[in-house]
């Protein structure tokens, strides 16, 4: 159809990043589809809330890990509701911080399957449809471990680095065909209820004041940039990039 609105994808649509994302792109012109693995109620409320500010969302409990998930997904929203044309992966692989004899085989291979394997299961089933169409983007929110491998992170340094190899093998094999992968560093804490906010849990706003006016990575704010990459000329890419408050130290000069 000639007014078909270009989709949007995102795994890993929280309350946070992921969700604030969305909302930016639907308020762009596009049909947000959000994922989600748990919380059917929140995702609720985010599609919803893309809705009632006039623009066009489905939701989708998800769990990444299962098999075939992720690829049913990406075939179904091709053939329900349109072409992806841009995606965002934003899943997370945190367990905290664990000494080495306390991290299990279980939960370090957990941490490769939700933070390395899911994002090349996404790419396995989407770029090459975004290839044959000559356009398309896949942003992928990284972190800070995916440059620096601190004490007890021995799962979640491992598969962010990962991550951000693969982003970059990708990013050499698809942007000749018009694919823009793009590979985002939050160096910073967010202001997110359900991740962050859960980790901290009453101790979360005392934390959030701590750390002053505009302290903390805005959500709304990394929507912004998000978009921008997504929508950059294909004469001026930019593969990865970094995010962090003001006031933060940049992780190369965090000794």
């Amino acid at each position: 159809m000639p007014d078909q609105k270009p989709v949007f994808l995102v795994l890993g649509a929280g309350a946070g990043i992921g969700g604030h994302v969305a909302k930016r792109f639907a308020a762009g012109g596009y049909h947000a589809v959000l994922a989600r693995r748990s919380d059917e109620a929140g995702l609720r409320r985010l599609v919803d809330d893309i809705r009632d500010s006039g623009g066009e969302a489905s939701g989708k409990l998800l769990d990444a890990s299962l098999p075939d998930s992720i690829e049913d997904l990406v075939e179904d929203v091709e053939r329900s509701i349109g072409p992806i044309h841009s995606a965002l992966f934003n899943l997370g692989a945190q367990i905290g911080n664990r000494r080495l004899e306390d991290t299990t085989y279980k939960a370090f291979e957990l941490g490769w399957r939700l933070a390395t394997f899911a994002p090349f299961r996404l790419a396995s089933a989407l770029l090459p449809r975004m290839a044959q169409r000559g356009t398309g983007s896949l942003l992928v929110t990284s972190a800070t471990a995916a440059v620096r491998g601190n004490a007890g992170q021995h799962s979640h340094a491992a598969a962010m680095g990962g991550r951000r190899m693969l982003c970059q093998s990708l990013n050499a094999e698809f942007a000749p065909k018009g694919v823009h992968v793009a590979h985002i560093v939050i160096d910073g804490p967010v202001d997110a209820p359900d991740t962050l906010g859960k980790m901290l849990g009453d101790n979360f706003d005392a934390y959030k004041a701590s750390k002053g006016e505009d302290g903390m990575i805005d959500p709304a704010a990394v929507a912004e940039t998000y978009w921008h990459l997504a929508h950059q000329p294909r004469s001026a890419w930019t593969h990865e990039l970094d995010i962090r408050p003001y006031t933060d130290t940049p992780w190369w000069n965090d000794n």
